[in-house]
């Protein structure tokens, strides 16, 4: 007898992908092996690989790529300043496409025919998930469960009784709760009030990593950061990892309510969608990042950069990770960065991040330029031809304009 043929299942333990087990065996007959990534979803892994074995998982892979996520995926977006429509810092797009690579390498070493994923029909999360594997496994066959002419189930009522007929009893309620992605940058939460956009968030129910900015602490917290070519290398003066620094940072911004927002944004399919973000550490990280570079990067620089910010947040968000225009703007990002080294101090209070002063051996400040004092480099004087020059279409053009009048 031939063996089964073998799926790859992106496993979270959460009760579409528990669902989507029993029904993979049922409808194609695969041996399925379930992989849960890890990229810090902390508590939410307990109890995984017993809950994977009884719903008839063939076998389960739990992969920490949280140093990875860190370094190569969450990184080039801090040191872009990546941000989409104004005010995402892109918790669950950087993930993605690392969540399709090990998906594809475990592919490989399983000899899998397919991939599959619970991301809905109606969500970004098909997309990123699905041209990261077109990417790097074009010849792989895709499941995507939600739009299946075999998937059925349209609610967690269905999806409990079908597992309920399948000899499987979990610990899931039919009860509606938030939808959340947790991973070591971010907590998101979309679902219930929140579908209302006319509605106030409930805060005091929905919030995981924070506070509200009115309870925190009324004395603030000061901050010491220090930072090599971009890379942030420590916190009051204590040298740590990336990942350390994003875990240490989330608790400090958590507990002074920094980083929560309330946003509508316009998914990639095309329809808006209301969530709550809280990104503590993250948004802790991008100001300090962009307070030190503020010292440090040119005007023309700092112009151009601003574009392709605004370009690799896009391609981050519509899940175009693995392409050469993502390396490219990279790497120019990458070269802005070879002296964004120094030192940052900020304060921290109910929400803000209050700038304390930066430093920087490349800093391209000069207090004798910038005081109003007349120096050796800067005379007055000079800035009336400049003015001449810098407005001269402007002139011309105001002058033929009063000819023709």
């Amino acid at each position: 007898m031939s063996e089964k043929e073998k799926v790859v299942l992106a496993y979270s333990g959460g009760l579409d992908t528990t669902a989507i087990i029993p029904w993979l065996k049922e409808n194609y007959n695969y041996d399925v092996i379930c992989v849960c990534i890890d990229c810090g979803q902390e508590e939410e892994l307990n109890g995984l690989e017993e809950r994977a074995k009884s719903c008839g998982a063939a076998k389960l892979y739990i992969e920490n790529v949280i140093d990875e996520f860190a370094d190569e995926y969450i990184m080039p977006c801090v040191k872009a300043h990546a941000v989409y429509e104004n005010q995402y810092l892109l918790g669950t797009s950087m993930a993605r496409p690392l969540i399709a690579k090990r998906l594809v390498e475990i592919a490989r070493k399983e000899n899998a025919v397919a991939i599959c994923h619970g991301a809905t029909g109606k969500g970004n999360d098909q997309i990123r998930f699905e041209l990261g594997i077109k990417a790097l496994a074009p010849d792989l066959k895709i499941i995507a469960a939600w739009r299946d002419p075999k998937w059925t189930m349209d609610s967690r009522e269905s999806e409990i009784e079908y597992c309920r007929q399948h000899g499987i009893n979990l610990p899931f309620s039919a009860d509606s709760s938030y939808s959340r992605d947790r991973n070591l940058w971010h907590i998101s939460h979309e679902g219930l009030e929140l579908e209302d956009p006319s509605k106030a968030p409930n805060y005091p129910h929905l919030l995981v990593l924070s506070v509200r900015p009115e309870e925190a602490p009324e004395e603030g917290e000061s901050v010491t950061m220090t930072f090599e070519k971009g890379i942030p290398t420590s916190i009051n003066g204590k040298e740590m990892k990336v990942s350390d620094i994003i875990k240490t940072l989330n608790q400090i911004g958590g507990r002074n309510g920094v980083g929560i927002i309330d946003i509508v944004e316009n998914r990639v399919v095309g329809m808006k969608s209301r969530g709550i973000y809280e990104t503590p550490g993250g948004t802790i990280l991008y100001a300090a990042h962009e307070q030190l570079e503020e010292l440090i990067l040119d005007r023309e620089c700092m112009r151009i950069k601003k574009r392709v910010s605004d370009e690799l947040a896009q391609l981050v968000y519509e899940g175009k990770w693995f392409t050469p225009l993502r390396k490219a703007l990279c790497a120019f990002v990458d070269s802005t960065q070879e002296y964004v080294t120094g030192e940052v101090k900020f304060r921290l209070y109910k929400g803000n991040i209050i700038k304390e002063g930066e430093t920087s051996p490349y800093s391209l400040y000069s207090e004798s330029l910038a005081s109003f004092k007349t120096g050796d480099l800067y005379d007055h004087h000079d800035a009336q031809g400049f003015i001449t020059l810098f407005g001269l279409s402007t002139m011309v053009r105001a002058l033929k304009q009063k000819e023709e009048q």
